[in-house]
């Protein structure tokens, strides 16, 4: 089972929801391939205090857009929700009128429940664009799918005697967690206004993955912020005996994207970035440089293949980017350096693959029918090397199945596309004669299927033609 780290609706996308879309769609390919039944849940921020908030400041503001789909624009919801964020930390008692809202809306209140249907439906459609920009299938599982949940959570602690009240608040006080006094350090799993917390939601969680559908490894990919929340919800569930030692449960963190001058990439205005403009901008770097090369080498291409090339090399050189970077590392954005033809890039391998895909044309090879009888014969050291490093595919897979570290198979990848490469240059494919043609196409054929599916692992279509 991999839990996607995912946006908090009445939010847009940001460029900080990048990695753990990526990461894991990733992650669950690999799963897939490998046979196993994977679960991608997107575990979206879709209750609790935003939602108090918001509602609570949209009742003075603009209460249609409570009661009428798409009364704002998403962006208009974004600006509310800053606005409410604001009088939330400045305004005490719209604070508590905002929890009370919470707890209204946990409780089923009718009306609260209406609006909070209706904000969620518009960000669910706006992050699915997202989504089907980057080819990622999710099964949306919101915050809220484990509401009716969370009073069991808190009856069965209190039940194995691991519950304590603090200020009104029910805990579980932690092991090996201290604050500044030294003193252990409480997870609260419900609130002295009656209200729950992530952390119970979590832990609600847990237990439904487990004993509901049988999870045998729960893999959360969330920013490395949340490492120590997920080692406390973890340790309650453990001494509660909810994780079974037939179990795993991971936590696969990762660190920022930076901006080219080191700090938290933003916008010149110092906001966020919004993925859909950072994906946009990619798309037409992409285009750019395509039509730049198309002129440069006095080549004519349709407006159809210039848009699909664009779009298949902007986003692949954003998620190869990602991908190639140890998760655990900050990595610096650099759109001049991801769509460098040479280099560690998705455009230097997707190029591989297509010179491949030129040599079957040129030479009017069917690989299909070549498969059929054809031997390869080890003639050459660069036939060799290439042959000995194809094989390896598997092994990778596997340690990337076992360390959940997708730039292992990102550096697979590259050497093949610089192996084969040095192969093509110093050995003649058709050019060679017999049977040594033959060997030398194959060789180039099992290239090029090997880039594919590693692409296609990594989230990454391939081209015919750049």
């Amino acid at each position: 089972m991999v839990d996607f780290s995912s946006p908090n609706v009445a939010k847009e996308m940001h460029v900080g929801h990048l990695r753990s879309t990526i990461i894991g769609d990733c992650l669950a390919r690999i799963l897939e391939f490998q046979g196993h039944n994977v679960l991608r849940l997107n575990h979206l921020g879709d209750w609790g205090t935003q939602f108090g908030m918001l509602i609570t400041y949209l009742r003075e503001a603009f209460p249609e857009a409570l009661t009428t789909a798409d009364a704002l624009g998403l962006g208009d919801l974004v600006d509310f929700y800053r606005q409410a964020k604001k009088r939330f930390d400045e305004d005490e008692d719209f604070k508590e009128k905002s929890r009370q809202e919470v707890v209204s809306l946990q409780a089923g209140a009718e009306d609260s429940r209406y609006a909070w249907q209706l904000l969620c439906n518009q960000s669910r459609r706006e992050f699915q664009v997202i989504y089907n920009l980057l080819d990622v299938e999710l099964n949306e599982r919101g915050e809220s799918f484990y509401n009716s949940m969370l009073p069991g959570v808190v009856e069965e602690l209190e039940k194995l005697g691991l519950l304590e009240e603090n200020n009104g608040a029910q805990c579980v006080f932690l092991e090996g967690f201290t604050n500044k006094e030294g003193e252990p350090l409480p997870l609260i799993v419900q609130k002295s206004d009656g209200g729950y917390n992530y952390a119970t939601t979590d832990l609600a969680a847990i237990r439904h993955r487990i004993e509901k559908e049988d999870a045998k490894r729960l893999i959360y990919i969330t920013d490395s912020g949340q490492t120590n929340h997920f080692s406390q919800v973890w340790q309650v569930a453990k001494r509660a005996n909810w994780i079974p030692d037939d179990v795993e449960v991971v936590h696969v963190s990762f660190g920022l994207v930076l901006g080219e001058d080191g700090k938290k990439l933003k916008t010149r205005s110092g906001e966020t970035v919004r993925l859909r403009d950072l994906l946009d901008e990619a798309i037409n770097r992409a285009r750019i440089d395509l039509e730049k090369r198309l002129k440069e080498e006095n080549r004519s291409e349709s407006q159809e293949f210039i848009e699909n090339v664009a779009k298949v090399v902007g986003l692949s050189a954003v998620k190869y980017a990602d991908l190639s970077q140890n998760r655990n590392s900050n990595y610096v954005f650099s759109f001049d350096k991801m769509l460098a033809l040479q280099g560690n890039t998705a455009p230097y391998l997707l190029y591989a693959y297509v010179r491949v895909q030129g040599i079957a044309r040129r030479g009017e090879i069917e690989f299909e029918k070549l498969r059929e009888d054809a031997k390869i014969i080890w003639q050459d050291e660069q036939d060799l090397v290439l042959g000995k490093h194809l094989l390896k595919l598997n092994e990778v897979l596997e340690l990337v199945a076992v360390e959940l570290l997708p730039n292992r198979l990102c550096e697979y990848l590259y050497e093949l596309s610089e192996k084969f490469n040095k192969f093509f240059e110093n050995c003649p494919v058709l050019k060679s004669a017999e049977p040594l043609r033959t060997s030398r196409l194959l060789l180039c054929d099992l290239t090029a299927r090997t880039l594919k599916l590693g692409l296609s692992l990594l989230g990454i279509s391939v081209l015919e033609r750049m």
